[in-house]
Parts: C-alpha cells; sequence; structure tokens
C-alpha cells in the first residue's frame, strides 16, 4: 500500500447552524488538560498500573523494515497471553460485551486470543492543534444534530459524565473523527453462508473531506461534511454501479444526499434510501446503511446514554488481518473470521447506549456501542431488535496506519447471530494497491454530473 506521506493541514470546515440550547464547551484551563494528564484527543494518559500501559505518543513513524507498500506489525514476535473460549468466558466476563460472550457461547470454534496492550493510536501533530480548538469553541446545536464552530476531527476531547449530553458527543466523536484527507482504497466484502462459500464483493471507495478540495470557499457556511464515492469492481452482475453520497453534517436540517448510477441501465438516479436500516451495498441483507463504518450518519432517532468508562477486550492492532501472505481463504471461515489471525488487547473504552426514540423506527431498537478512548473509534458494537433480544454483533479489528499517521480499521465485521452468517468489510489481502491517503488540497469532482459522465466511459 503505498501512502503519501507529506502532510498539509486543509483549512477549517467552519460552518453555523441555527442554534438551540446546548451544553458549554470546556474552559481554557480545562482544555489546558490535553497533552497533560490527557492525551491530546482526550484519553487518560496514565495506564491502569497493569495490563494498560500510559499512552506514550502512539506509533507514528513506520518500523523498522516496512517497505512503503505493505503493513507489518510492530508487535510480530508477541503471542496471545491467553485465549478466551466458552469454558473461561466467565472468568472474563466484566470485560466482555453481551455481544462477545454470546459468540463465544454459539460457536465453539469461535475464540479470543488476548496479547500485550500497546496504545498505538495517534495523529499529526497539526490535528492535535485543531482538536484543542475545537474544545474551547465546538458545541451541539439543534437538538445534538449538528455541530457549531467546528472545524474537523474530534469535537468534544473532553467528556464531562455528568452531561446529559455526553453519550451523544462520544458518538460525534466517532461520527467526524479524522481519517486523512483524501483516501482512496480497493476493498472486499464478504457475506458467508452459513458453510463458508462466499463470493467477494470488490469496491473503490473514495473518500473526502470538503475542505480538502480545491476551489471550495472554506469562509462560506456549508452543511456538507465529506464526498464518498462507491464503485463496485466485481462481480461482473454487479460491476459498474457506482454510489456517490454528499454526507451532510445536520442530516435532520438536510438529509443526506445520495446518487447511484446503474451500470445496466446506464442512469443516475436519487438513492434516498442510502440511510438510517436502508440496506447496505450488495450486503445480502446483513447491514443496514449505518452499519458501514460501524455507525455513520444521523444520530436523531436514538436517545443516547454515557454508561461510563470501562475496560474491555477489544480488536487491536491487527495488522495480521491486513497481511499479504494470508489468502481471503484463510480468513473467512464458517460463523466468523479464523481466530488464529485475530488480535484482542485490553483497552479502556466508553459505553454507550442506543435506545430508539418513541414515535421513530429502525430494524436496531437498542445499540450498545464500545468507544476506544485512544481514537474515538467504535471497536464493538451489540444490536438488539424490536423484542428487545440480541442480534448483531459489530467488531472493527483496528490498525494504526503508521505512515500517515491515521488509526482506522483494517477490517470490520458483522455477526447475525440468528442467521448464522455475517459480513466482513475491508478485506485487501490479495490487492496489489489498497489505500493511497492524499492531504493535498484534491481536484476531484464529486457532482451527480461527474458521476453521469463516469458511468458512461
Amino acid at each position: 500500500m503505498k501512502l503519501k506521506n507529506t502532510l498539509v493541514l486543509s483549512g477549517a470546515l467552519a460552518f453555523s447552524v441555527a442554534a438551540s440550547s446546548a451544553w458549554a464547551k470546556v474552559s481554557e484551563a480545562e482544555a489546558a488538560r490535553l497533552g497533560a494528564d490527557l492525551t491530546p484527543i482526550g484519553a487518560e494518559k496514565a495506564g491502569n498500573g497493569g495490563d494498560i500501559p500510559a499512552w506514550d505518543g502512539g506509533i507514528s513513524a513506520p518500523p523498522a523494515g516496512f517497505d512503503g507498500s505493505n503493513y507489518i506489525s510492530p508487535y510480530a514476535g508477541e503471542t496471545a497471553k491467553f485465549t478466551i473460549n466458552a469454558g473461561n468466558m466467565a472468568q472474563y466476563a466484566d470485560k466482555l460485551s453481551e455481544g462477545q460472550k454470546a459468540m463465544l457461547t454459539k460457536y465453539d470454534t469461535y475464540n479470543i486470543p488476548v496479547y500485550p496492550t500497546h496504545r498505538s493510536a495517534a495523529y499529526p501533530a497539526e490535528i492535535y492543534d485543531v482538536i484543542k480548538d475545537n474544545a474551547t469553541k465546538t458545541e451541539l446545536v439543534d437538538g445534538g444534530n449538528g455541530l457549531r464552530n467546528y472545524i474537523k476531527a474530534v469535537p468534544f476531547p473532553i467528556i464531562d459524565q455528568n452531561d446529559p449530553d455526553a453519550g451523544l458527543k462520544v458518538i460525534w466523536n466517532h461520527i467526524v473523527r479524522y481519517r486523512g484527507g483524501s483516501v482512496m482504497r480497493t476493498i472486499n466484502q464478504a457475506t458467508p453462508q452459513v458453510n463458508g462459500s462466499y463470493t467477494l464483493v470488490k469496491f473503490q471507495d473514495e473518500f473526502t473531506f470538503r475542505s480538502n478540495l480545491k476551489g471550495v470557499d472554506l469562509s462560506q457556511p456549508s452543511n456538507i461534511l465529506f464526498y464518498f464515492k462507491q464503485q463496485v469492481l466485481a462481480p461482473a452482475r454487479l460491476a459498474g454501479n457506482v454510489l456517490l453520497v454528499h454526507e451532510t453534517l445536520d442530516q435532520v436540517k438536510e438529509p443526506r444526499l445520495a446518487w447511484l448510477y446503474n451500470a445496466g441501465q446506464r442512469r443516475v438516479r436519487r438513492a434516498p434510501q442510502v440511510s438510517y436500516d436502508g440496506p447496505g451495498t450488495a450486503a445480502d441483507g446483513l447491514r443496514t446503511s449505518d452499519n458501514f463504518d460501524m455507525y455513520n450518519g444521523a444520530p436523531d432517532r436514538y436517545d443516547w446514554k454515557l454508561v461510563g468508562k470501562q475496560e474491555m477486550y477489544i480488536p487491536y492492532n491487527s495488522y495480521q488481518l491486513n497481511s499479504k501472505s494470508l489468502k481471503y481463504d484463510d480468513i473467512i471461515r464458517p460463523g466468523h473470521l479464523n481466530p488464529e489471525h485475530t488480535r484482542y488487547e485490553l483497552h479502556r473504552v466508553w459505553k454507550v447506549e442506543a435506545t430508539i426514540k418513541e414515535g421513530q423506527r429502525h430494524i436496531y431498537a437498542k445499540r450498545t456501542f464500545y468507544i476506544d478512548e485512544d481514537s474515538w473509534s467504535a471497536s464493538v458494537i451489540d444490536h438488539y431488535d424490536g423484542r428487545g433480544e440480541l442480534w448483531r454483533v459489530a467488531e472493527a479489528h483496528a490498525m494504526q496506519f503508521y505512515d500517515s499517521v491515521i488509526p482506522w480499521y483494517a477490517v470490520e465485521s458483522l455477526y447475525d447471530l440468528l442467521a448464522g452468517r455475517y459480513l466482513v468489510l475491508g478485506l485487501d489481502n490479495e490487492e496489489d494497491k489498497s489505500y493511497e491517503f492524499n492531504f493535498e488540497r484534491s481536484e476531484k469532482d464529486y457532482t451527480p454530473a461527474a458521476l453521469r459522465r463516469s458511468g458512461r466511459r
């Protein structure tokens, strides 16, 4: 994977939306904690006196031996300290989600190998400056469905657990967290049958923040957060179909704008279903639109409650799942990913419960989120159906893209406990060139007209 290393801090994405009551931003004195007792993004810098070490800056440079293309694990020589299975699960139950425990109970082939903890997450220094500025300026507005005085990256690095909006702020930190300026990636998705057979769907994704586009007047208010384009490359029956999304920050004020180019019909049409619990692309009914990136989109259909912070075994430093030495058959197994290639560590997470609001609808009546304190990325999410029964379990196998200083997901998995099937997204083991990060201003055109032109070539 060849990544561009030049970092040019993009101009601010600043805008205002109509203000309603919002809990106050933190003071300059409180913000001074960032980089002191807190990390620059708001995690506890200290360790727990045991298995969780103090944060020492994370990984901000490639390890020796990195060839500029294929990621290698900085921890390749380590072995698992122990493995959690159905037989010893009770011993570790307080550090597992209900979904993880259900997976251990359902599959005797599923286990959780636990390795030494490394707090590898890091961001560019310039992004830390932006986050500190956000801490004293950014507020929730309009019922919590938008942000005011927002630039980019983490809007609420310091969370007051007594704040009634704390849960919603944690979720906003995940939704809008920094993932580079402009990214192109080639990845694969699989939805294995119960017996493990699968057909890969290959995507080319493009993801660009508005502030990273050339020609954009950043002094003018805008509700656009980023642009997303996804083209299906395979299989042949789906190849050529393209999804274009203009992601709005306040999707209640202005719903997400989405278009689909259908290669068979050679036409572009609006796609309002690409939101909330609309079906995910080529996901065989195993993923909703807002399951992408673990969770995305408007938070308005749920009430958000911060339960608190806890220690938990979560997927982390998952370089093995990204290894070019593996084939997809090595990873994809009946019922779940092959645990021989997964890695879990003990980390602190924010636990947030989302409950559907009265009068609203969604196929998930409740979700329980576990958000990594060092990156604000969702690590595990348990999904419950309308009966209150546990239905799906999502796990994000994260890694540090160290040459671009960005923590993101190597692979996302979403297990359906009722169907006995799952979806895995992000596989790129057999791709020659998978990710390209570009921090310079992009000249790409994300208009529907451009989508129409590209589809007709």
